[in-house]
């Protein structure tokens, strides 16, 4: 298992797991390949590389994957069943770092509904489980499914209780997207100060965006005593998405004072991005933070002003670090002189100030009619008021 300092958050990447798993998103091999070689050279920590007993073409995925990875650890899901669990080990054979990811759900609305069992009867299958997957590889990961609604004590019964048979990481996945951060917070930082052996393992944080908190969730995980990340490219996954990894990597850079860190290279960020999205056909919505096409347009003249006189103004994020173009100045009829200015001379023309107080009038008779102003718009806007061109 990769050694890492007190302070560094392992990031467990899920995007061709949990979030192949969202409809009409299916990959197949050859597309997986590449997008596996893309997260090695993002710099995950661990790729879920599938769940091997759900369809041969998922154990192929798999095994595929484990020959290219280089860097990465190989990861693939198991329910707590025997066959489950060799069937994943078979698949991983190849893998460098293998892993093997098992668990079984926690919650009583699992354990009676689910399950139709007891809470003994979950901790046997649990450990059972473990036992036998560290008997085909070193680095076993532990999910005790729906532990957001998993009672605090009984959870860390399981925790203490798969940690002497051997787990390495103990996921703990706020399965409905449930959670306040402040409670899933709390959570984490219970499981750290009452299961004995805690200390040896890492606990990892598997947040769902039912309610829109998943990343908020994931990072009062970190704070809280949690070394791993489990997250997709663009937030995708089942229903409403799990924790988005750009965000993630981006608030612990962006914020020095929680002392965290990542070892993903930022730059290759946005064109992740762009890549899962292709390959998948979801669309990224535009406001998506870090890599939405709108994450770094301002059209608001306030705003554009402070953008041109200084960036900080309003973008905490330099583009360039997460491999974005320069910041877009939009012009639209809520666009000011500075920002037709800026644009304008993007394109060619230095415009005095009556000169720009002329082409303005003409600018927004322009912009009223329009959504968005364009280059080729400005070279008539500027023909038709200062014959310049």
């Amino acid at each position: 298992m990769p050694q890492m300092s007190a302070k560094n958050v392992q990031i467990f990447d899920t995007t061709l797991r949990d979030g192949e798993q969202v409809p009409g998103c299916k990959l197949n091999t050859e597309q997986k390949l590449v997008i596996a070689e893309r997260l090695d050279q993002l710099g995950v920590d661990i790729m879920e590389a599938g769940f091997p007993i759900s369809s041969p073409g998922d154990f192929t995925s798999v095994e595929e994957i484990s020959k290219i990875v280089k860097n990465a650890s190989v990861c693939a899901l198991s329910r707590s069943v025997e066959k489950d669990i060799k069937i994943a080990a078979e698949a991983l054979k190849y893998a460098k770092r293998p892993r093997i990811h098992t668990g079984i759900g926690t919650s009583e609305q699992h354990i009676k509904h689910k399950f139709n069992s007891t809470k003994e009867k979950i901790i046997e299958r649990g450990v059972s489980a473990v036992k036998y997957a560290k008997s085909f590889v070193e680095d076993v990961e532990f999910y005790a499914e729906d532990a957001g609604r998993t009672d605090n004590e009984y959870l860390a019964r399981v925790c203490e209780a798969v940690i002497k048979a051997g787990a390495t990481v103990l996921n703990m996945p706020d399965t409905t997207g449930y959670c306040l951060p402040e409670e899933y917070g709390a959570k984490i930082k219970y499981l750290m100060e009452n299961v004995k052996g805690i200390e040896n393992v890492i606990i990892s944080c598997h947040c769902h965006n039912d309610l829109g908190l998943a990343t908020a969730n994931s990072i009062s995980g970190v704070l809280n005593g949690a070394r791993q990340i489990e997250c997709t490219i663009n937030g995708i996954g089942e229903r409403a998405g799990n924790t988005a990894l750009e965000e993630v990597v981006m608030i612990m850079r962006q914020h020095p004072s929680l002392d965290l860190s990542t070892n993903i290279n930022p730059k290759l960020l946005f064109d992740t991005s762009r890549m899962v999205s292709e390959s998948m056909g979801i669309y990224v919505q535009p406001n998506k933070a870090i890599v939405g096409v709108n994450a770094f347009a301002h059209s608001s003249g306030i705003h554009q002003d402070g953008v041109i006189k200084n960036r900080k103004t309003y973008e905490i994020i330099d583009p360039d670090e997460v491999g974005a173009s320069e910041s877009a100045i939009i012009l639209t009829a809520r666009s000011g002189r500075a920002a037709l200015a800026y644009r304008a001379n993007k394109i060619g023309y230095n415009l005095s100030k009556n000169e720009l107080d002329h082409v303005y009038k003409v600018f927004l008779s322009f912009a009223d009619e329009k959504k968005e102003i364009v280059d080729e718009d400005i070279h008539e806007i500027i023909k038709k008021s200062v014959h310049i061109a």
